[in-house]
């Protein structure tokens, strides 16, 4: 008993230092280190994470929000979220009212605000998933294999990205399904923290 408290306090001593860590822009968003800086050419993002054997991922975030925070500094503080984003994904991040510059994949130029518009996000943190290969004549959102809206928990989280680097949308098993059997795995392992 006394093993698993110390051990409890170690873990929140852990994530709370991994929380004070966490950077803050001159945008008021957080930063990842491992986030990609690029042009913010959508049909570009997507051939350059295919050349690196990944997928592209756009995060849309917003000063002062506190599921942005969660987000940076529970989920992409947890070893192991981060590195299997790291491994499989690279990471755009866009501030939905931020006035960046954009190119969606039809070509038109946009800010990044007038793309969180045109796109239909309303919520942050939204992360948008696009496909392996560039399609013609689509708009980012209408080429998104999924988007999520909103912070969840870790598993939650990670079994997203997990589905989505096994091109589960492809398949018969919905997300919803692949999500519960994962949750199943993890409990008859023994790894099931609270969500």
């Amino acid at each position: 008993m006394i093993r698993r408290v110390f051990l409890a306090i170690i873990a929140m001593a852990a994530l709370t230092a991994s929380a004070w860590s966490a950077e803050i822009g001159e945008d008021g968003l957080h930063k990842q280190d491992w986030f990609a800086l690029t042009f913010r050419d959508v049909a570009e993002d997507i051939e350059a994470a295919r050349e690196e054997g990944k997928r592209l991922v756009m995060i849309f975030e917003q000063r002062g929000c506190i599921y942005c925070a969660k987000m940076h500094e529970v989920l992409l503080a947890d070893p192991e979220v981060a590195d299997y984003i790291k491994a499989n994904f690279k990471v755009v991040q866009y501030n939905m009212f931020g006035d960046e510059e954009v190119t969606d994949l039809d070509g038109e130029v946009l800010t990044e605000k007038t793309a969180a518009r045109k796109w239909g996000f309303v919520f942050t943190p939204t992360l948008m998933f696009l496909p392996d290969e560039v399609p013609e004549g689509k708009t980012a959102a209408e080429a998104a294999v999924v988007t999520m809206p909103g912070a969840f928990g870790k598993w939650t989280f990670l079994n997203m990205f997990k589905w989505v680097a096994e091109k589960g949308y492809e398949g018969d098993e919905h997300f919803q399904k692949y999500h519960a059997r994962i949750i199943n795995e993890l409990r008859a392992e023994g790894r099931l923290d609270a969500e």
